[in-house]
């Protein structure tokens, strides 16, 4: 998909991002809220420093005890490189695997070898695949973009589970801003409440092994039990591409195609559902984190956006099986793909408490949040600017 409109002079962020600003010179505040998260994990030595103190402080919370921190493991790049990273710096990691029937066999394998060769505990929590495909097809019943946020929100949940189960107070995630980018809310954000009600709203279905995660039970695990995510690779050197090439040597690792296609349905959203229904190209996002690190070229990175996100006859294939899995039709798929968009904000959410309570929110993560959610950042902008 190409520029649309107006574009950010310092990364493609263009009119197609919800909520986009220009200044005089035309930089967008997108670029702004990427400068700022630049300033607020800079590398170097100062990032090593802050990763260093983190380690530390994982070993001193976790003495004596089997593991001290939990690593969420999907087969892509970025977690297997996390858990030989965790290694390398002298860390007992428990990993843990969420199955929701739709990995792709190649992820699997991954796992498998990364974790026989480290001699890491590996943890798999199984999702009963009726409440997954019901929660999916709600998703797309509901005609969001982001129809595999219930896969995000039951990662969390079962990292701040197992955490708490083992009495660890750190879960390491390998998520570099640096070169994914950050979403606009509109595009991914959802929560616990939302999958509630969308889940019995379009597919008549009370959860009961879906695991999900209330406002309030993050808020106890966070707050009081003290269970913290930490970003390694917001402080430490780190390179997607140098990183599947070490992947590939050290363990055997196999390369999946792209960004989180090691998920099949994932993979059918972010290639597929989201532009060719809404319009949105994630990798704009991608592009543009990735230029502003010194990583991508700009002119390369808007020469790339005139071609399609996926492989046409790929795709034909891709719908096909997810179609198949998920149980349904043809029929049922196109009436949601021509249906009226809808957001996040269309049905109810925790997002309205955030947005009224958000000073206090603020305040409080200086206290019990390593890191301050991404989303509040813009958030932040947002309000600054009266957007």
């Amino acid at each position: 998909m190409s520029v649309q409109g107006k574009i950010c002079s310092k990364g493609v962020w263009d009119e197609s991002i919800p909520g986009i600003e220009f200044d005089g010179n035309g930089q967008s505040n997108y670029s702004r809220i990427f400068e700022k998260m630049l300033y607020d994990f800079p590398r170097g030595d100062k990032g090593l420093s802050d990763w260093m103190n983190n380690v530390k402080e994982i070993k001193r919370r976790s003495k004596n005890k089997k593991y001290d921190c939990i690593i969420g493991l999907s087969g892509g790049t970025d977690s297997c490189y996390l858990l030989h990273l965790a290694i390398q710096y002298g860390l007992k990691p428990l990993a843990v695997y969420l199955d929701n029937g739709w990995a792709s066999n190649i992820s699997m394998k991954n796992i498998e070898k990364i974790t026989n060769k480290l001699n890491i505990d590996l943890e798999t929590y199984v999702i009963n695949y009726e409440e997954v495909k019901s929660v999916l097809k709600a998703y797309l019943r509901a005609k969001l973009p982001w129809a595999d946020g219930p896969t995000d929100l039951a990662i969390k949940a079962i990292l701040y589970k197992k955490a708490n189960e083992k009495g660890l107070q750190y879960i390491l995630v390998g998520h570099d801003f640096r070169s994914e980018g950050f979403q606009p809310n509109e595009w991914t954000y959802s929560d616990a409440k939302q999958l509630r009600y969308l889940a019995k709203r379009f597919s008549n279905l009370r959860l009961k092994s879906y695991p999900t995660m209330s406002i309030w039970s993050f808020g106890y695990l966070s707050y009081l039990k003290g269970i913290k995510f930490v970003r390694p690779f917001f402080y430490l050197p780190y390179s997607k591409s140098e990183a599947k090439l070490f992947l590939k040597s050290e363990y055997n690792w196999e390369d999946y195609g792209g960004h989180h296609y090691e998920n099949i349905f994932t993979k059918f959203i972010i290639t597929y559902w989201l532009p060719e229904k809404f319009g949105i190209d994630k990798r704009k996002i991608t592009f543009s984190g990735q230029i502003l690190s010194g990583d991508k070229n700009r002119e390369s990175a808007i020469r790339e956006l005139e071609t399609k996100p996926y492989d046409q006859t790929q795709i034909v294939l891709d719908t096909q099986y997810v179609l198949k899995k998920l149980e349904m039709t043809e029929d049922e798929f196109q009436t949601l793909f021509k249906g009226e968009n809808k957001y996040f904000y269309d049905y109810p959410s925790y997002y309205p408490i955030y947005l009224k309570f958000q000073k206090i929110i603020f305040y409080l993560m200086k206290y019990f949040l390593p890191n301050k959610p991404l989303m509040f950042y813009q958030m932040e902008e947002r309000q600054k600017n009266k957007i």
